[in-house]
């Protein structure tokens, strides 16, 4: 922390007199603070308590995953898209797979699409879980923390079988999976459908009518519809500001049109408000899943474009063509159609994008992340000002803001 210095009549010229008791002092919240929850800065300015100023700090972590992704093949780019937000990085992945596929116009069987659905919501449930559980431990309710990581367990078990992975995942292929779903996935799968629901309503209890709860999170860090709008906020932080804006429904992708949910809305876009929009979110995934999972269509788990899978073993031993497909994926070999494109999700935090431009070679020419979090954390300072520092924690916590989707 600085030395407090006497407050001057031109300084902070943006507030009146009446907002200022004498004197400032400037103090780092973060880059290593356990309350920033990732590597990244925060210079506060504060009088006593109350947040005059706050100027944040991005760039510590120095990936530049764009760039790597540029000088990579197109099936070895899915694991960067793990390190954006690693909360729910199955989420990451499918997208940028529909992105690759929807530049060479590849026919998606229905059964990847329904099973990408299962496996993208089992994520956002992962991503809510997280963020809310923290927002819990920030108002000193450290209980509400462990709550809820049995049932976070019961996804990655569920990851486990499908790709081997928990939390950095490269689930999937471009096309569809690398295997379909096992017995085992069935029989957890079921499992978590029929415990979850009481489990997750037993952790809400905790935190939803508590009074020492909401008096910490109703009025903190609050953002209108109109500014989230101009800061062009997506997700749960968006609908918690009254705007009814999902991806899933606006622009709809791997059939989810087929499905019926609703998208919780807030009023005032405080921090309570995103507790509570991202904990009814929770409760929509579960219906999307049981819906999706009751009507699993037949057929194949992947997409013919054998380009982008590994032949068998027995095949590429025994079959020139199979040796082939084989080399050329190992190699890095395929080559995607010259075209441009921008597709989007709907990420654990908002609409994730990729806009991707290919030459017609082996990686793409240009590719950039639309990372929710890069973008609406550009309102915090905003958001918590004239709050007081406790404040600050929370309203960070319930944005979710993941150090991972700043620095890409």
């Amino acid at each position: 922390m600085e030395a407090k210095e006497k407050y001057k009549e031109n300084e902070l010229t943006d507030l009146s007199k009446d907002t200022i008791d004498g004197e400032i002092a400037t103090i780092n919240f973060g880059p290593t603070h356990p309350s920033t929850h990732g590597i990244f800065q925060n210079v506060l300015q504060v009088d006593g308590e109350k947040i005059v100023s706050a100027e944040q700090t991005v760039g510590y972590i120095h990936r530049a995953f764009e760039k790597l992704a540029e000088r990579r093949p197109y099936n070895q780019i899915t694991p960067i898209t793990d390190r954006l937000n690693y909360c729910s990085s199955p989420i990451n992945n499918i997208g940028w797979e529909m992105t690759v596929e929807k530049l060479i116009g590849a026919e998606i069987p229905k059964r990847v699409q329904y099973m990408r659905v299962i496996i993208m919501e089992l994520a956002r449930i992962a991503d809510h879980l997280i963020c809310d559980s923290v927002v819990g431990v920030d108002a000193g309710a450290l209980t509400s923390f462990f709550y809820p990581f049995t049932e976070r367990e019961k996804i990655y078990e569920l990851y486990e079988e499908i790709c081997g992975a928990r939390l950095t995942t490269n689930i999937g292929r471009i096309g569809g999976f690398e295997r379909d779903f096992n017995e085992t996935f069935h029989t957890k799968l079921k499992s978590f459908l029929k415990t979850f629901p009481p489990a997750f309503e037993e952790f809400n209890s905790m935190l939803e009518r508590n009074r020492i709860f909401m008096d910490r999170t109703k009025g903190a860090g609050p953002i209108s519809a109109e500014r989230a709008l101009n800061y062009s906020f997506t997700g749960p932080n968006l609908r918690a500001a009254g705007v009814d804006y999902d991806v899933r429904v606006a622009q709809p992708y791997s059939s989810y049109e087929d499905f019926d949910f609703v998208i919780p809305v807030g009023v005032n876009g405080d921090t309570y408000d995103r507790f509570m929009v991202r904990q009814e979110e929770i409760r929509q995934s579960m219906r999307i899943i049981q819906q999706a999972y009751s009507n699993l269509p037949e057929g194949s788990y992947k997409a013919d474009l054998p380009e982008f899978f590994l032949p068998p073993k027995a095949e590429v031993y025994n079959q020139m063509e199979a040796l082939i497909y084989h080399f050329k994926i190992v190699m890095g070999e395929t080559h995607i159609p010259a075209g441009e494109v921008y597709h989007a999700v709907e990420g654990g935090n908002g609409e994730l994008g990729y806009y991707l431009i290919s030459d017609g070679g082996r990686n793409p020419y240009r590719l950039q992340f639309r990372r929710p979090c890069f973008i609406y954390y550009q309102a915090y300072p905003e958001m918590i000002k004239g709050m007081t520092i406790s404040d600050a924690v929370l309203t960070l916590s319930s944005m979710n803001v993941i150090a991972g989707e700043l620095d890409a």
